[in-house]
């Protein structure tokens, strides 16, 4: 076959076209530390990596659900230990009106303290976390509990209705789910309801009655009456205890399975980047290489193609 000087120069040309890409492909690697840019350079790894971020996304999201689930119950665990130190008062009031050493004028004193227990419960009932109601089942937008006009004066009164199954659920994990909220009528209901944690819209929640019966027989120097005080308080407490002790179970675990998170998201994008980031120092002696190559190849072709008259006439 004749070889003439125009396919010397093609060739030589393609050949330099070619050095030269392997040259932007290595500079690309060790400006962006990337091994590849477009899935065409190495289909299998852009696979796996797209793989890998879409398991690192799912496990970020999954540890987004535990924190936001460990916040409300955060809020919900002091809510409920600052009910149990009103509860605590309250009996400790009630003992110290029933031991009989009271006259009507420390009574009186003492049902003064106790209506402002009263008042402030309903304020711990419609505690809010980023504007959402704890206790209020799906009802988050409304308070547990409102002060409305009764025949007896100003009465406090369940402002929603509320189901047992009104459990809010995340997901942190692949099929691992964590109840999250705590219904008011397991806390505000006892000892009346049956700590089912249902509630009945324009009912008188279960604890108010324990404190409106308390003010009467304080009111009424009712001794009788002081002691099923005493007694409910104590039901009421342990109650409270019951609930703070479910909420402290789930944040442990919650505790746990942020870390088993924190360790999954790690390992996986240990893994991403084993895929797709570059061996740095490999890469510069491959561009070190290529260097050479292209130098070497430009002076090759300077010494192949001589301009001659007899080459230009072929």
């Amino acid at each position: 076959m004749r070889i003439t000087n125009n396919m010397l120069v093609n060739n030589l040309v393609y050949n330099l076209n070619q050095n030269l890409k392997t040259m932007e492909k290595l500079q690309y690697q060790l400006a962006t530390g990337k091994k590849f840019r477009v899935p065409s350079d190495d289909p299998i790894g852009a696979s796996k990596s797209l793989k890998f971020n879409t398991d690192i996304s799912k496990l970020e999201q999954y540890k987004r659900n535990a924190e936001d689930a460990m916040s409300w119950m955060n809020d919900t665990e002091a809510a409920l230990a600052e009910i149990g130190e009103v509860l605590k008062r309250a009996y400790e009031l009630t003992v110290d009106a029933a031991n009989g050493t009271k006259d009507d004028g420390d009574l009186l004193k003492i049902r003064e303290e106790i209506e402002q227990l009263k008042d402030h419960l309903v304020q711990i009932a419609n505690t809010t976390y980023s504007g959402r109601h704890i206790f209020s089942g799906y009802k988050t937008d409304k308070p547990l509990m409102i002060v409305v006009e009764g025949e007896n004066g100003k009465e406090i009164k369940y402002n929603i209705s509320i189901d047992k199954s009104e459990v809010f659920v995340y997901n942190v994990g692949i099929s691992e789910r964590v109840e999250v909220n705590t219904l008011g009528g397991l806390v505000f209901g006892a000892p009346y309801v049956g700590y089912s944690g249902e509630v009945t819209k324009g009912h008188t929640p279960g604890l108010i009655k324990v404190f409106n019966n308390l003010s009467q027989a304080l009111e009424e120097a009712n001794s009788e009456g002081l002691q099923e005080a005493i007694e409910d308080l104590q039901a009421g407490m342990e109650q409270v205890l019951s609930v703070r002790s479910q909420v402290g179970a789930k944040m442990n675990r919650l505790e746990l399975t942020v870390k088993k998170l924190d360790l999954q998201i790690n390992n996986t994008k240990e893994l991403l980047s084993y895929n797709e980031d570059v061996d740095i120092a490999e890469a510069i002696m491959h561009m070190s290489m290529a260097q050479n190559v292209y130098v070497s190849s430009l002076m090759t072709g300077a010494k192949i193609i001589q301009p001659s008259l007899a080459q230009f006439l072929s």
